[in-house]
């Protein structure tokens, strides 16, 4: 069966993925730039508490992928961490000031990583030439690649979408695994190109469970941010993708 990745910010998030039946979690902190690597603590109550695969991300900051020598040594770091802590695989990605893969960064990391499964993130996204960077990734070793199909999201990315996973089968190359809106409603465009796997926030706002609330100050630096709503992945939203990729299947056999 076509397995389902739910995007994770906070061990409750993944808890909840858990328990409706989401295949792996990709857990992560820092939802405002698109996922950062999530701390020790995180880290060591996922091990705890969780029985599906956990692949937490590791990436230092938001913005670009190309990472000064500091970073770098971070990325290092934290990989060998989560490598002794026991993960089954990991999330990462570098590129060089011309929008290629940092093969001489990369090389090294695939090497602490062995026996893990390591995902390719929407750096791939950013990268000049797609087709280039899959035959680059898969002599890599990486098992997947987390892309939108390089559009803002993975609906319009759809074509090269098609293109990477039709390649990818024929090199016997990553997984291309489509994220960034990804949703119940436009699940069956994914699973119609052949897609096997599939990457979703499954997400909802919840609001904050405080009664008092200081009004005009925020922590956020984007204003449309206030302390008093959080992301929460969706349980019967979760459920209901995976029982329409099982009927889904199905139908198909």
């Amino acid at each position: 069966m076509a397995k389902l990745e739910i995007c994770c910010f906070g061990i409750e998030c993944a808890q909840v993925a858990q328990e409706y039946g989401a295949d792996r979690v990709e857990l992560c902190s820092g939802a405002a730039d698109g996922g950062l690597t999530p701390s020790y603590g995180y880290l060591k109550l996922a091990k705890e508490k969780l029985h599906i695969p956990v692949h937490p991300i590791i990436r230092p900051r938001g913005g670009d992928f190309c990472y000064d020598m500091n970073e770098f040594e971070v990325i290092r770091e934290d990989l060998l961490m989560v490598k002794e802590m026991g993960f089954p695989g990991a999330v990462i990605g570098i590129l060089d000031t011309e929008g290629r893969i940092d093969i001489d960064r990369m090389y090294p990391l695939m090497e602490i990583a062995k026996g893990m499964q390591i995902t390719f993130h929407r750096a791939f996204d950013m990268c000049i030439n797609p087709l280039q960077a899959l035959e680059q990734l898969k002599n890599l070793g990486v098992a997947r690649i987390l892309t939108s199909g390089q559009q803002q999201n993975a609906e319009l990315g759809l074509p090269l979408l098609k293109g990477l996973h039709d390649k990818s089968r024929e090199i016997e190359g990553p997984v291309i695994m489509a994220g960034a809106g990804v949703r119940l409603a436009n699940l069956s465009k994914f699973m119609e190109i052949g897609l096997t796997e599939v990457h979703s926030s499954a997400g909802k706002s919840v609001p904050s469970s405080m009664n008092y609330r200081k009004v005009g100050v925020t922590m956020a630096s984007n204003s449309e941010n206030d302390e008093f709503t959080h992301y929460c992945v969706d349980g019967p939203t979760v459920e209901a993708m995976k029982d329409f990729i099982s009927i889904t299947e199905k139908a198909v056999v």
